[in-house]
């Protein structure tokens, strides 16, 4: 990791440059957090800027990537956290037992509900939690996270619609069981696969 990420020494004016970095995809943030922001930090920038080319993972997984658990999401820590934080833990409750009656359906009728974790808060403010969950607390640089959009995703990608990790928007009623029992797995503290 530490040579995908390497710089030149002596091209950051300590405490004056902003650093930018791109990356793939943020999925569960610990190698920004272990490792890659720690040895960035080293050149001294104000800020560190990570730009994702895929936008916030949200949802997991079921028709070949092997992301099956809710659980291991930053995007997904971030907004119960942001939700914890602001006194609506009601909203996972209801989340939890809306999932759990799903469960008790034929797939072809479930539906994702685990979109209203999400809903309360603008993509920005899991962003910008995010960036704070995955900062070590031993850098002094700041650090912002920017995703791009799904809309943005939809217009450089048009003929290509599989947005769901992102979206929700499942193409199958399985993937709407898979989010489900996923969430249910989270809630219950069973760290396996959905599927």
């Amino acid at each position: 990791m530490a040579h995908v990420y390497d710089i030149t020494y002596g091209t950051v004016k300590r405490g004056t440059d902003n650093l930018v970095i791109i990356d793939d995809s943020i999925v569960r943030g610990t190698t920004l957090k272990r490792s890659i922001l720690k040895m960035l930090d080293r050149l001294g920038p104000k800020k560190i800027i990570v730009v994702s080319s895929a936008p916030q993972i949200r949802f997991p997984d079921c028709y070949g990537i092997d992301m099956a658990k809710l659980g291991d999401f930053v995007a997904f820590a971030a907004a119960i956290n942001l939700l914890e934080e602001n006194n609506m833990e009601h909203i996972i409750d209801e989340v939890y037992h809306r999932c759990k009656e799903q469960l008790l359906l034929p797939t072809a009728q479930m539906v994702n509900h685990v979109k209203d974790i999400y809903r309360p808060f603008s993509p920005q403010q899991i962003s910008d939690r995010i960036a704070k969950m995955i900062r070590p607390k031993d850098i002094n640089a700041e650090v912002q996270i920017i995703y791009q959009s799904i809309e943005s995703l939809h217009e450089a990608c048009p003929n290509h619609s599989g947005d769901w990790y992102f979206s929700g928007n499942y193409p199958t009623p399985g993937g709407n069981k898979v989010v489900c029992r996923s969430f249910v797995n989270y809630m219950e503290g069973r760290n396996e696969r959905a599927y």
